[in-house]
C-alpha cells in the first residue's frame, strides 16, 4: 500500500498522476471522520491531506476565509471565534458517531466538510455549506489543476464548479483549498425547551414557531429515551421539542418572549441560554444520542417535515428504530436496531411525499451491500455518471464510494439537502 502526505498542491497533483500512471485507485483522506460513510474503499493506496493544513486568507471585515483542504475545522472556529465570527452552516463532526473507527478520534476538516455538504441545525436560517461556498482548488482525476470562484459572493459567470464539488465526497477530484464565506457570530442565544409532546405535537409546535417572526435558527425535536443522550442542562427523559433563537440580546429577549405567548398551551417551557444552549446544539448537530460506540445502522433522511413523523411511525410497524428530529422535522436521524433495512426506509420516504436517506453508518459488510446514498432516478444517473467521466476518465478517485462501482459514482451534490 502506497500513501501519499502531499504539502502542497503540486505534490497532490503528483500523487495523482502517478495513480492515472499505475491505474491505481485512490482513497482520499483529511482526519478520517467521514471514513465510515459511503461504501468501503474499493483501493489499496490513499492521499492523506492532513499535512495540507492552515489559514492562507483571512479578511475579518470582509466575512471571508481561506484554507487549505487539510486544516482542521475546529482551527478555523477557534480563530474565527477571537473575531466573533462563525461558520453559520454548522459543519458536523461525525467523528462522534465514529468513535469506534476513526483516527485517533480527531474531528473533520474543512475539505471534508465541504465535500460532505453536512450541515447543522442552523441550515434552517442560514442555508447549507453549498450556500457558503466561494471558491476551491481541484486537482481532478485527469490530474489537472483547475479553480473555481473565488473571494467574493457574486464572482461565477457559468456553471459553478465550487458547487458540484460540495458534497460529492472526493469523488470528482481532490480539494486541495476552499474559500468561504463567514458570518458574525450571535451575541447571545435561548434555547426553549417544551416538554412532554408527542412526535405529531411536536411537529405542528415547531411549524409554528418557524412560521412566525421570532426568526427561530434551530428546531429539534427529541423523544422519548433520547432526551437523556445529549450533554445539556435538560433532565428525564421526556420527549422535549427545542427552538433556538439567536441574536442581539434585547432582540432575543423580544422574540423569546412572542415564542412563549405562542406557544403558551403546548406545555411546560424550560429555557437554557448561551454555553447551555450551544452544547446542546453540538449534540444535536453530531448525532450524538447515536454515538454509542457501536456500528448499529444509523441512517439520516430529508423530507418533508409534515411528513417525517408519520414515516416513522409506519416504520416501526416493520422494523425495529430510534429516532430524533432536525430541520422542524425535516431531517431524521434513525438508528436501526438490526439490519440496514434499506429497502423498507426508501419504500417509506417515497409513500410519505419522498425526500433522500443516507446510510451514515453500519458495518463494512452492510455499506457494501446496500445502497449507501439514495439511488438515483435513471436519467439523472446517466447524467452524473458523465460527470464522473469528464472529471475522472479512469474511475481512480474514491472509487466506488457513493455508488457500486467507479465508474457510476453519484455526484449530484444538492440531492440530499433538497428534500427540505
Amino acid at each position: 500500500m502506497t500513501t501519499f502526505l502531499p504539502f502542497t498542491a503540486n505534490d497532490v497533483a503528483t500523487a495523482v498522476q502517478w495513480a492515472i500512471s499505475e491505474d491505481a485507485p485512490v482513497e482520499i483522506l483529511g482526519h478520517g471522520s467521514k471514513r465510515g460513510v459511503g461504501r468501503p474503499a474499493q483501493c489499496e493506496h490513499a492521499i492523506d491531506m492532513s499535512a495540507m493544513s492552515g489559514v492562507t486568507l483571512y479578511e475579518p471585515e470582509e466575512l471571508v476565509l481561506s484554507a487549505k483542504a487539510g486544516t482542521p475545522v475546529a482551527d478555523i472556529e477557534r480563530l474565527l471565534a477571537q473575531h466573533n465570527q462563525q461558520l453559520a452552516f454548522e459543519p458536523m463532526d461525525c467523528s462522534r458517531l465514529f468513535a469506534h473507527d476513526t483516527r485517533g478520534g480527531k474531528g473533520g476538516t474543512i475539505g471534508g466538510a465541504i465535500s460532505s455538504n453536512l450541515s447543522g441545525s442552523r441550515r434552517l436560517k442560514a442555508g447549507a455549506a453549498r450556500d457558503h461556498v466561494l471558491g476551491v482548488n481541484v486537482v481532478s482525476g485527469r490530474g489537472e489543476t483547475f479553480k473555481s470562484g473565488g473571494r467574493v459572493v457574486k464572482n461565477v459567470t457559468g456553471y459553478d464548479l465550487s458547487k458540484l464539488m460540495t458534497g460529492a465526497w472526493g469523488t470528482l477530484g481532490v480539494l486541495t483549498d476552499v474559500t468561504v464565506k463567514v458570518l458574525p457570530a450571535a451575541e447571545t442565544e435561548t434555547t426553549l425547551a417544551i416538554r412532554g409532546l408527542s412526535d405529531e405535537h411536536a411537529t405542528a409546535a415547531m411549524a409554528l414557531a418557524m412560521g412566525s417572526s421570532a426568526e427561530v435558527s434551530g428546531a429539534a425535536h427529541l423523544p422519548y429515551g433520547v432526551t437523556e443522550r445529549v450533554a445539556s442542562d435538560l433532565r428525564g427523559s421526556d420527549p422535549t421539542t427545542l427552538l433556538r433563537v439567536e441574536g442581539f440580546g434585547p432582540s432575543v429577549a423580544y422574540r423569546v418572549g412572542t415564542l412563549r405567548t405562542l406557544l403558551r398551551n403546548a406545555g411546560p417551557i424550560e429555557e437554557m441560554t448561551d454555553w447551555s444552549s450551544r452544547v446542546l446544539w453540538r449534540d444535536v448537530r453530531d448525532c450524538a444520542p447515536f454515538a454509542d460506540g457501536t456500528a448499529r445502522p444509523v441512517w439520516r433522511v430529508s423530507m418533508a417535515p409534515s411528513e417525517a413523523h408519520r414515516m416513522l411511525l409506519a416504520l416501526r410497524k416493520e422494523a425495529g428504530a430510534n429516532a430524533f428530529y432536525d430541520w422542524q422535522g425535516g431531517l431524521v436521524w434513525l438508528r436501526m436496531e438490526a439490519e440496514p433495512e434499506a429497502e423498507l426506509l426508501r419504500r417509506l420516504v417515497r409513500q410519505f411525499g419522498g425526500g433522500h436517506a443516507t446510510l451514515m453508518r453500519a458495518s463494512p459488510a452492510w455499506r457494501a451491500a446496500v445502497p449507501v446514498f439514495e439511488p438515483e432516478p435513471k436519467a439523472l444517473a446517466a447524467l452524473s455518471a458523465r460527470v464522473k467521466a469528464e472529471f475522472d476518465p479512469k474511475g481512480l478517485i474514491n472509487p466506488g464510494r457513493m455508488a457500486g462501482s467507479a465508474n457510476s459514482d453519484t455526484v449530484t451534490p444538492a440531492t440530499e439537502e433538497s428534500a427540505s
